[in-house]
């Protein structure tokens, strides 16, 4: 593994609140990691958000920072909590009650990729855990923090994208007849994460580039979204969740014949984001 947890594409200035994260699109996977995985290269991306910093590199442009992880999701899950330790692979790991994600193999030190498919061909050590989330997650959500911070001081509002990519099944399940099938899914946590005037401009971004869009099923947002958004207190978070299917093959983990034309889609959108923080439109907080 890299030594590097993360990378920031930075503004030359500073003139949005809004801060743009990737923390699933990782994709360092080093050969020590492949060698305690009964999966090879290909089947262990299964569960990264292949692209989705490619898709949002354009954030500088306009003035907005993009924190994109370098480790991989099934390495390290930086949107989950630092506690959620999984005991079905971690030695010593306290059971965890009431936490589906943990018991489903989705801890922050995952278990298995999509489909349930099982990483490894035993356990880890609580040393191995610990030193992954020291090296990865700390600096991760320090950094995170650090941003909004930094967009709160200069701006007195701050607005986190938590950019996510979703399998195209994940929404079969949820689609009813009659109903158009979201290319993208908004989560703020039922309005908690973030105030009803920011979600209505995030959804307005994508709508007006075309796509399909839908609120917080089957995806509300996860520890990120939970962790950062504070509307209250003029700190909003978004999680968008984009179909993989717009761009990539997922069977093959490669872009497809609309790459191209999605990620000029969503510089638009990403244009248009950034504004918030550019004194033309002041939020309101909830």
């Amino acid at each position: 593994m890299s030594n590097r947890a993360y990378e920031i594409l930075a503004p030359s200035g500073a003139l949005s609140c809004v801060v743009f994260a990737s923390p699933h699109s990782g994709r360092d996977y080093g050969a020590a990691f492949i060698g305690t995985s009964v999966l090879n290269r290909h089947a262990i991306r299964s569960s990264e958000d292949a692209f989705v910093d490619q898709l949002f590199e354009s954030a500088p442009e306009y003035g907005a920072p993009l924190l994109k992880a370098l480790a991989p999701r099934a390495y390290v899950d930086l949107n989950r909590a630092r506690g959620e330790l999984d005991p079905a692979l971690i030695e010593g790991a306290a059971r965890q009650t009431h936490n589906p994600r943990v018991a489903s193999g989705l801890g922050v030190i995952p278990r298995v990729v999509a489909n349930g498919r099982a990483i490894y061909r035993g356990k880890i050590t609580m040393e191995e855990a610990q030193q992954r989330i020291e090296a990865y997650w700390v600096p991760y959500h320090a950094t995170l923090q650090a941003l909004l911070d930094r967009a709160f001081d200069r701006h007195g509002q701050a607005v986190l994208i938590d950019c996510h990519s979703m399998p195209h099944e994940a929404i079969d399940g949820v689609v009813r007849s009659g109903m158009t099938r979201p290319d993208v899914v908004l989560g703020d946590r039922f309005g908690a994460a973030a105030s009803g005037d920011v979600m209505d401009r995030v959804e307005a971004a994508f709508v007006g580039q075309g796509f399909a869009v839908t609120r917080n099923t089957p995806f509300a947002g996860a520890y990120v979204t939970q962790t950062y958004g504070r509307p209250s207190q003029g700190q909003h978070a978004v999680q968008v969740e984009i179909d993989r299917a717009l761009y990539m093959d997922e069977r093959t983990v490669k872009p497809n014949a609309q790459f191209e034309t999605v990620r000029a889609a969503l510089k638009a959108v990403v244009a248009e984001l950034a504004e918030i923080g550019q004194g033309r439109v002041p939020l309101a907080a909830e």
